[in-house]
């Protein structure tokens, strides 16, 4: 096992390479502790160089309802009117914080994408 950080793209494709030959390796193996280590380099590389970007909230709404086989008069049912849920999928009025706080717990939408502006 020759494990170094993970500095350059070059030694990122290496180190993609070098996880798909020993994926399946067990674990508490010489393998396994190899893929272990080679998975958080890795991912520390991809967070500092590919940072993922929260969702749009309303974009995060539509997809989760979508995902959860809802339409806006089950969003309204969260929220608590059908001429909000629309106003708000139109994008034609803000999240208040009580609608925030019921779309996270009616849909599970972490409060962190809710909150952004848009």
């Amino acid at each position: 096992m020759n494990i170094n950080l993970i500095k350059t793209e070059s030694d990122y494709n290496q180190a993609l390479e070098r996880l798909e030959i020993i994926f399946d390796a067990k674990k508490d193996s010489k393998d396994g502790d190899e893929l272990e280590l080679l998975g958080i380099l890795i991912e520390q590389y991809e967070n500092e160089n590919f940072p993922i970007d929260l969702p749009d909230p309303i974009e995060a709404i539509k997809f989760r309802m979508e995902q959860m086989g809802y339409n806006q008069n089950d969003l309204a049912k969260i929220i608590g009117l059908k001429s909000r849920a629309s106003e708000i999928l139109n994008r034609k009025r803000k999240l208040s914080l009580e609608m925030i706080r019921q779309i996270h717990l009616g849909l599970n939408i972490p409060t962190d994408v809710l909150i952004q502006s848009y």
